[in-house]
Protein backbone atom coordinates (compact mmCIF):
# COMPACT_ATOMS: atom_id res chain seq x y z
CA UNK A 1 0.00 0.00 0.00
CA UNK A 2 2.90 2.71 0.62
CA UNK A 3 4.22 1.54 -2.46
CA UNK A 4 1.14 2.24 -4.66
CA UNK A 5 0.56 5.36 -2.49
CA UNK A 6 3.82 6.72 -3.35
CA UNK A 7 4.49 5.47 -6.69
CA UNK A 8 1.87 5.26 -8.39
CA UNK A 9 -1.15 7.08 -6.80
CA UNK A 10 1.26 9.99 -5.90
CA UNK A 11 2.67 9.96 -9.63
CA UNK A 12 -1.03 10.36 -10.89
CA UNK A 13 -2.03 13.41 -8.95
CA UNK A 14 1.95 15.04 -10.02
CA UNK A 15 0.72 14.64 -13.42
CA UNK A 16 -2.31 15.40 -13.53
CA UNK A 17 -1.27 18.67 -11.10
CA UNK A 18 1.16 19.76 -14.06
CA UNK A 19 -1.68 19.83 -16.83
CA UNK A 20 -4.41 21.52 -15.31
CA UNK A 21 -1.26 24.13 -13.78
CA UNK A 22 -2.77 22.97 -10.69
CA UNK A 23 0.13 24.27 -7.69
CA UNK A 24 1.35 21.46 -5.37
CA UNK A 25 3.56 23.06 -2.33
CA UNK A 26 4.22 20.81 1.57
CA UNK A 27 0.46 19.70 0.98
CA UNK A 28 0.23 19.16 4.49
CA UNK A 29 -3.07 19.94 6.41
CA UNK A 30 -0.97 20.69 9.48
CA UNK A 31 0.73 23.91 8.33
CA UNK A 32 -2.46 25.89 8.19
CA UNK A 33 -3.04 24.86 11.99
CA UNK A 34 0.73 25.39 12.35
CA UNK A 35 1.05 28.82 10.76
CA UNK A 36 -2.25 30.62 12.07
CA UNK A 37 -0.82 29.11 15.84
CA UNK A 38 2.56 30.37 15.33
CA UNK A 39 0.80 33.55 14.41
CA UNK A 40 -1.68 34.14 16.50
CA UNK A 41 0.63 33.48 19.75
CA UNK A 42 3.80 35.18 18.44
CA UNK A 43 2.64 38.39 16.71
CA UNK A 44 -0.77 38.48 18.40
CA UNK A 45 -2.71 38.04 14.77
CA UNK A 46 -6.11 36.70 13.98
CA UNK A 47 -5.45 33.41 12.81
CA UNK A 48 -9.53 33.27 10.58
CA UNK A 49 -8.56 36.70 9.14
CA UNK A 50 -8.06 36.65 5.03
CA UNK A 51 -4.48 37.80 5.46
CA UNK A 52 -3.69 34.21 7.19
CA UNK A 53 -5.63 32.59 4.65
CA UNK A 54 -2.70 33.80 1.95
CA UNK A 55 -0.46 32.99 3.60
CA UNK A 56 -1.53 29.50 4.44
CA UNK A 57 -1.70 29.01 0.57
CA UNK A 58 2.13 30.09 0.28
CA UNK A 59 2.96 27.71 1.81
CA UNK A 60 0.71 24.64 1.50
CA UNK A 61 0.23 25.02 -1.81
CA UNK A 62 3.50 26.81 -3.14
CA UNK A 63 1.64 29.96 -4.19
CA UNK A 64 -1.51 32.23 -3.12
CA UNK A 65 -4.38 30.85 -5.03
CA UNK A 66 -5.95 33.31 -8.20
CA UNK A 67 -9.72 33.18 -8.79
CA UNK A 68 -9.37 33.66 -12.41
CA UNK A 69 -7.40 30.64 -12.84
CA UNK A 70 -9.47 27.73 -13.68
CA UNK A 71 -7.17 25.07 -12.73
CA UNK A 72 -6.56 26.43 -8.96
CA UNK A 73 -8.06 24.25 -6.30
CA UNK A 74 -11.28 25.95 -4.46
CA UNK A 75 -10.09 25.02 -1.08
CA UNK A 76 -9.02 28.18 0.69
CA UNK A 77 -7.35 25.70 3.51
CA UNK A 78 -7.84 28.53 6.23
CA UNK A 79 -7.81 28.03 9.59
CA UNK A 80 -10.82 26.13 10.60
CA UNK A 81 -10.04 24.96 13.94
CA UNK A 82 -11.55 26.09 17.62
CA UNK A 83 -8.84 28.04 18.83
CA UNK A 84 -7.76 25.67 21.07
CA UNK A 85 -5.69 23.73 18.68
CA UNK A 86 -3.08 26.54 19.68
CA UNK A 87 -2.80 25.12 23.02
CA UNK A 88 -1.56 21.64 21.55
CA UNK A 89 0.58 23.17 18.85
CA UNK A 90 1.77 25.73 21.04
CA UNK A 91 5.52 23.90 22.28
CA UNK A 92 6.23 24.33 18.16
CA UNK A 93 5.87 27.34 17.13
CA UNK A 94 9.49 28.78 17.34
CA UNK A 95 10.51 25.18 15.40
CA UNK A 96 11.16 24.78 11.57
CA UNK A 97 8.13 23.82 9.91
CA UNK A 98 10.19 20.84 8.23
CA UNK A 99 11.13 19.86 12.61
CA UNK A 100 7.62 19.98 13.01
CA UNK A 101 6.73 17.98 10.04
CA UNK A 102 9.03 15.25 11.35
CA UNK A 103 8.09 14.96 14.77
CA UNK A 104 4.28 15.03 14.13
CA UNK A 105 4.88 12.35 11.47
CA UNK A 106 6.69 10.32 14.45
CA UNK A 107 4.10 11.11 16.64
CA UNK A 108 1.39 9.75 14.21
CA UNK A 109 2.55 7.02 13.89
CA UNK A 110 3.12 5.67 18.05
CA UNK A 111 -0.56 7.29 18.64
CA UNK A 112 -2.11 4.70 15.58
CA UNK A 113 0.54 1.82 17.34
CA UNK A 114 -1.26 2.63 20.60
CA UNK A 115 -4.74 3.14 19.34
CA UNK A 116 -4.50 -0.61 18.28
CA UNK A 117 -4.20 -2.25 21.67
CA UNK A 118 -6.29 0.62 23.16
CA UNK A 119 -9.60 -0.21 20.64
CA UNK A 120 -9.03 -4.32 21.32
CA UNK A 121 -8.62 -3.48 24.64
CA UNK A 122 -12.10 -1.46 24.71
CA UNK A 123 -14.01 -4.44 22.53
CA UNK A 124 -12.39 -6.77 24.70
CA UNK A 125 -10.73 -8.84 21.98
CA UNK A 126 -7.67 -10.80 23.54
CA UNK A 127 -5.16 -11.44 21.19
CA UNK A 128 -1.78 -12.87 21.22
CA UNK A 129 1.71 -10.74 20.97
CA UNK A 130 1.79 -11.77 17.18
CA UNK A 131 -1.34 -11.15 16.11
CA UNK A 132 -1.60 -7.92 17.47
CA UNK A 133 1.59 -7.17 15.42
CA UNK A 134 -0.52 -8.01 12.64
CA UNK A 135 -3.33 -6.20 13.41
CA UNK A 136 -1.17 -3.32 13.86
CA UNK A 137 1.07 -3.89 10.29
CA UNK A 138 -2.38 -3.56 8.95
CA UNK A 139 -3.91 -0.67 10.35
CA UNK A 140 -0.93 1.29 9.64
CA UNK A 141 -0.87 -0.06 6.14
CA UNK A 142 -4.26 0.66 5.60
CA UNK A 143 -4.77 3.60 2.46
CA UNK A 144 -7.16 5.36 5.20
CA UNK A 145 -3.36 5.18 7.50
CA UNK A 146 -1.45 5.97 4.50
CA UNK A 147 -3.66 9.15 3.39
CA UNK A 148 -4.35 10.48 6.82
CA UNK A 149 0.26 10.17 7.57
CA UNK A 150 1.01 11.76 4.25
CA UNK A 151 -1.51 14.31 4.90
CA UNK A 152 -0.25 14.70 8.26
CA UNK A 153 -3.88 14.95 9.33
CA UNK A 154 -5.14 15.71 12.88
CA UNK A 155 -7.98 12.87 12.55
CA UNK A 156 -5.27 10.52 13.41
CA UNK A 157 -4.49 12.14 16.54
CA UNK A 158 -8.19 12.21 17.56
CA UNK A 159 -8.71 8.34 16.47
CA UNK A 160 -5.73 7.96 18.85
CA UNK A 161 -7.75 10.33 21.62
CA UNK A 162 -11.13 8.19 21.74
CA UNK A 163 -9.39 4.92 21.70
CA UNK A 164 -7.83 6.57 24.60
CA UNK A 165 -10.66 7.80 26.52
CA UNK A 166 -12.29 4.61 25.52
CA UNK A 167 -9.91 2.42 26.94
CA UNK A 168 -9.37 4.59 30.21
CA UNK A 169 -12.99 3.86 30.68
CA UNK A 170 -13.28 0.36 30.33
CA UNK A 171 -10.44 0.61 32.55
CA UNK A 172 -11.81 2.63 35.26
CA UNK A 173 -10.04 6.05 34.87
CA UNK A 174 -13.10 8.33 33.74
CA UNK A 175 -10.85 11.70 34.90
CA UNK A 176 -8.46 10.70 32.11
CA UNK A 177 -11.62 9.58 29.46
CA UNK A 178 -12.89 13.23 30.38
CA UNK A 179 -9.21 14.96 29.47
CA UNK A 180 -9.13 12.97 26.09
CA UNK A 181 -12.83 13.30 25.06
CA UNK A 182 -11.87 17.22 25.82
CA UNK A 183 -9.13 17.57 23.85
CA UNK A 184 -10.70 15.43 20.42
CA UNK A 185 -13.10 18.30 20.20
CA UNK A 186 -10.27 20.00 17.66
CA UNK A 187 -12.39 17.96 15.46
CA UNK A 188 -15.83 18.72 16.80
CA UNK A 189 -17.95 16.77 14.29
CA UNK A 190 -15.86 14.10 14.64
CA UNK A 191 -16.60 13.64 18.47
CA UNK A 192 -19.97 15.03 18.90
CA UNK A 193 -21.98 11.50 18.37
CA UNK A 194 -20.04 9.90 20.73
CA UNK A 195 -20.66 12.72 23.39
CA UNK A 196 -24.07 12.68 22.92
CA UNK A 197 -24.56 8.38 23.07
CA UNK A 198 -21.83 9.22 26.34
CA UNK A 199 -24.35 11.87 28.03
CA UNK A 200 -27.75 10.13 27.58
CA UNK A 201 -25.88 7.05 29.34
CA UNK A 202 -23.96 8.77 32.10
CA UNK A 203 -27.76 11.00 32.57
CA UNK A 204 -29.33 6.92 33.49
CA UNK A 205 -27.55 6.64 36.39
CA UNK A 206 -25.64 10.12 37.06
CA UNK A 207 -24.07 9.48 40.40
CA UNK A 208 -21.95 6.42 39.31
CA UNK A 209 -21.17 8.35 35.98
CA UNK A 210 -20.86 11.82 35.86
CA UNK A 211 -17.08 11.97 36.85
CA UNK A 212 -15.67 11.82 33.10
CA UNK A 213 -18.11 14.25 32.48
CA UNK A 214 -17.18 16.47 35.06
CA UNK A 215 -13.83 16.26 33.67
CA UNK A 216 -14.42 16.98 30.09
CA UNK A 217 -16.80 20.11 31.03
CA UNK A 218 -13.50 21.34 33.24
CA UNK A 219 -11.49 21.02 30.26
CA UNK A 220 -13.71 22.81 28.07
CA UNK A 221 -14.03 25.65 30.45
CA UNK A 222 -10.10 25.50 30.85
CA UNK A 223 -9.66 25.53 26.63
CA UNK A 224 -12.75 28.49 26.42
CA UNK A 225 -10.91 30.66 29.11
CA UNK A 226 -7.40 29.94 27.45
CA UNK A 227 -9.03 30.56 23.81
CA UNK A 228 -10.70 34.24 24.90
CA UNK A 229 -7.46 35.36 26.09
CA UNK A 230 -5.51 34.56 22.80
CA UNK A 231 -8.37 36.01 20.75
CA UNK A 232 -11.04 37.31 22.37
CA UNK A 233 -14.75 36.53 20.56
CA UNK A 234 -13.44 33.83 18.67
CA UNK A 235 -16.48 31.59 18.60
CA UNK A 236 -18.34 33.86 15.73
CA UNK A 237 -14.85 33.82 14.33
CA UNK A 238 -14.58 30.39 14.36
CA UNK A 239 -18.12 29.55 12.81
CA UNK A 240 -17.90 32.10 9.98
CA UNK A 241 -14.81 30.44 8.96
CA UNK A 242 -16.70 27.16 9.08
CA UNK A 243 -19.62 28.60 7.12
CA UNK A 244 -17.06 29.58 4.57
CA UNK A 245 -15.15 26.00 4.22
CA UNK A 246 -18.69 24.37 3.66
CA UNK A 247 -18.61 26.92 0.45
CA UNK A 248 -15.53 26.55 -0.67
CA UNK A 249 -14.42 23.46 -0.28
CA UNK A 250 -16.79 21.76 -2.22
CA UNK A 251 -16.73 18.55 -0.31
CA UNK A 252 -19.67 16.64 0.18
CA UNK A 253 -20.86 13.88 2.74
CA UNK A 254 -21.16 10.31 1.78
CA UNK A 255 -24.45 10.29 1.07
CA UNK A 256 -24.93 13.05 -1.10
CA UNK A 257 -21.65 10.92 -3.10
CA UNK A 258 -24.40 7.94 -3.27
CA UNK A 259 -27.77 9.23 -3.08
CA UNK A 260 -29.75 11.07 -6.03
CA UNK A 261 -31.53 14.56 -5.39
CA UNK A 262 -32.68 15.36 -1.64
CA UNK A 263 -32.70 11.92 -0.41
CA UNK A 264 -29.49 12.13 1.29
CA UNK A 265 -31.42 14.88 3.69
CA UNK A 266 -33.86 12.17 4.40
CA UNK A 267 -31.56 9.63 5.12
CA UNK A 268 -29.51 11.76 7.61
CA UNK A 269 -32.92 12.35 9.32
CA UNK A 270 -33.54 8.25 9.87
CA UNK A 271 -29.58 7.86 10.60
CA UNK A 272 -30.41 10.79 13.33
CA UNK A 273 -32.67 8.87 14.29
CA UNK A 274 -31.68 5.51 14.40
CA UNK A 275 -28.31 7.56 16.93
CA UNK A 276 -31.32 8.75 19.09
CA UNK A 277 -32.78 4.92 19.80
CA UNK A 278 -28.90 3.45 20.20
CA UNK A 279 -28.35 5.83 22.94
CA UNK A 280 -30.94 5.06 24.67
CA UNK A 281 -30.51 1.62 24.00
CA UNK A 282 -27.70 1.76 25.46
CA UNK A 283 -28.31 3.72 28.38
CA UNK A 284 -28.51 0.84 31.12
CA UNK A 285 -25.31 -0.85 29.69
CA UNK A 286 -22.36 -1.28 31.95
CA UNK A 287 -19.02 0.40 30.62
CA UNK A 288 -17.40 -2.91 30.61
CA UNK A 289 -19.80 -5.36 28.67
CA UNK A 290 -19.48 -6.12 25.50
CA UNK A 291 -22.87 -4.78 24.28
CA UNK A 292 -21.42 -0.99 25.11
CA UNK A 293 -18.32 -2.03 23.10
CA UNK A 294 -20.56 -2.67 20.34
CA UNK A 295 -22.18 0.66 21.23
CA UNK A 296 -19.29 2.44 20.53
CA UNK A 297 -17.84 0.90 17.56
CA UNK A 298 -21.54 1.53 16.16
CA UNK A 299 -21.45 5.25 16.67
CA UNK A 300 -17.84 5.92 15.44
CA UNK A 301 -19.71 4.23 12.29
CA UNK A 302 -22.65 5.75 11.92
CA UNK A 303 -20.73 8.87 12.86
CA UNK A 304 -18.94 8.49 9.33
CA UNK A 305 -21.83 8.64 7.71
CA UNK A 306 -23.59 11.43 9.76
CA UNK A 307 -20.82 14.03 9.23
CA UNK A 308 -20.95 17.00 6.54
CA UNK A 309 -17.52 15.72 4.63
CA UNK A 310 -16.43 12.25 3.04
CA UNK A 311 -12.48 11.87 3.12
CA UNK A 312 -10.67 8.13 3.13
CA UNK A 313 -8.43 9.42 6.14
CA UNK A 314 -12.05 9.65 8.06
CA UNK A 315 -12.50 5.74 8.23
CA UNK A 316 -9.85 5.21 10.77
CA UNK A 317 -12.65 5.86 12.94
CA UNK A 318 -14.02 2.40 11.90
CA UNK A 319 -11.28 0.73 13.59
CA UNK A 320 -13.16 -1.05 16.70
CA UNK A 321 -16.29 -1.97 14.13
CA UNK A 322 -13.71 -3.67 12.45
CA UNK A 323 -12.00 -4.99 15.26
CA UNK A 324 -15.56 -6.03 16.71
CA UNK A 325 -16.63 -7.62 13.47
CA UNK A 326 -13.55 -9.87 13.22
CA UNK A 327 -13.69 -10.80 16.66
CA UNK A 328 -17.53 -12.25 16.54
CA UNK A 329 -16.75 -13.33 12.30
CA UNK A 330 -17.84 -17.21 14.04
CA UNK A 331 -21.30 -15.85 15.00
CA UNK A 332 -21.36 -13.91 11.65
CA UNK A 333 -20.77 -17.06 9.88
CA UNK A 334 -23.29 -18.49 11.67
CA UNK A 335 -25.71 -15.85 11.50
CA UNK A 336 -28.96 -15.02 9.11
CA UNK A 337 -28.27 -14.46 5.55
CA UNK A 338 -27.73 -10.93 5.42
CA UNK A 339 -25.27 -11.30 8.23
CA UNK A 340 -23.31 -13.72 6.23
CA UNK A 341 -23.63 -12.03 3.06
CA UNK A 342 -22.73 -8.84 4.80
CA UNK A 343 -19.60 -10.68 6.58
CA UNK A 344 -18.31 -11.58 2.66
CA UNK A 345 -18.41 -8.58 1.40
CA UNK A 346 -16.59 -6.47 4.60
CA UNK A 347 -14.35 -9.02 3.53
CA UNK A 348 -13.86 -8.76 0.00
CA UNK A 349 -13.79 -4.84 0.92
CA UNK A 350 -10.91 -4.68 3.13
CA UNK A 351 -8.66 -7.17 1.40
CA UNK A 352 -9.82 -5.54 -2.07
CA UNK A 353 -7.10 -2.49 -1.61
CA UNK A 354 -4.14 -4.68 -0.67
CA UNK A 355 -4.82 -7.16 -3.06
CA UNK A 356 -4.87 -4.41 -6.19
CA UNK A 357 -2.28 -2.44 -4.61
CA UNK A 358 -0.27 -5.91 -4.98
CA UNK A 359 -1.04 -6.39 -8.98
CA UNK A 360 -0.54 -3.02 -9.84
CA UNK A 361 2.71 -2.86 -7.94
CA UNK A 362 4.08 -5.82 -9.48
CA UNK A 363 3.37 -4.34 -12.66
CA UNK A 364 5.09 -1.22 -11.82
CA UNK A 365 8.68 -2.74 -10.39
CA UNK A 366 8.58 -5.58 -13.23
CA UNK A 367 7.56 -3.64 -16.15
CA UNK A 368 8.27 0.11 -15.05
CA UNK A 369 8.54 1.78 -18.53
CA UNK A 370 5.45 0.02 -20.15
CA UNK A 371 3.45 -0.87 -17.12
CA UNK A 372 4.00 2.18 -14.46
CA UNK A 373 2.22 4.57 -17.33
CA UNK A 374 -0.88 2.72 -17.84
CA UNK A 375 -1.27 1.56 -14.45
CA UNK A 376 -1.12 5.94 -14.12
CA UNK A 377 -3.62 6.48 -16.78
CA UNK A 378 -5.97 3.94 -16.27
CA UNK A 379 -5.74 1.74 -13.40
CA UNK A 380 -4.43 4.61 -9.88
CA UNK A 381 -8.16 3.99 -8.69
CA UNK A 382 -8.74 0.81 -8.57
CA UNK A 383 -7.84 -0.25 -5.26
CA UNK A 384 -9.82 2.55 -4.10
CA UNK A 385 -13.34 1.43 -5.63
CA UNK A 386 -14.23 0.28 -1.78
CA UNK A 387 -14.13 3.72 -0.17
CA UNK A 388 -17.55 4.21 -0.50
CA UNK A 389 -18.81 0.87 0.31
CA UNK A 390 -16.60 0.15 3.28
CA UNK A 391 -18.68 2.49 5.72
CA UNK A 392 -22.00 0.77 5.17
CA UNK A 393 -20.87 -1.97 5.37
CA UNK A 394 -19.80 -1.71 8.44
CA UNK A 395 -22.26 0.10 10.17
CA UNK A 396 -25.17 -2.37 8.20
CA UNK A 397 -23.32 -5.59 10.36
CA UNK A 398 -22.77 -3.19 13.56
CA UNK A 399 -26.49 -2.23 13.25
CA UNK A 400 -27.44 -6.18 12.88
CA UNK A 401 -25.54 -7.15 15.66
CA UNK A 402 -27.30 -4.63 17.93
CA UNK A 403 -30.54 -5.86 16.91
CA UNK A 404 -29.63 -9.85 17.16
CA UNK A 405 -28.08 -8.75 20.71
CA UNK A 406 -31.33 -6.84 22.01
CA UNK A 407 -33.55 -9.96 20.53
CA UNK A 408 -30.99 -12.09 22.87
CA UNK A 409 -31.59 -9.95 25.67
CA UNK A 410 -34.90 -10.03 25.85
Amino acid sequence: MWYYVDRILVAHQIEDAAASGRPRGNLSDLYPRWLGTRELLLHGRDPYSDDITREIQAGYYGRVLDPNRPGDPKDQQGFVYPVYVALLLAPTVHWQFHTVQTFFRWALILLTVGSVFWWLRGVSWRLTCWQKCAATLLVVGSFSFVQAYKLQQLTLLVCALLAGASAALVAGLPLLAGFLLAVATIKPQVVTPLLFVLLVWTLADWRARQRWFGSFVATMIVFEAGSELLLPGWIPRFLAALRSYQQYAGRSSLLEGILPGHWHVVVWMCLLLCLLAGAWRLRRERIDSPMFALGVAWTLSITLLLIPMFAGYNQMLLLPGVFYLTKERAAIRKGSLALQSGGILLAVALSWPWSWALVLDAGAVLFPQVFLPKIVQGFWAVPLYPTLVLPLLVFALLTLQLWRRKIEVE
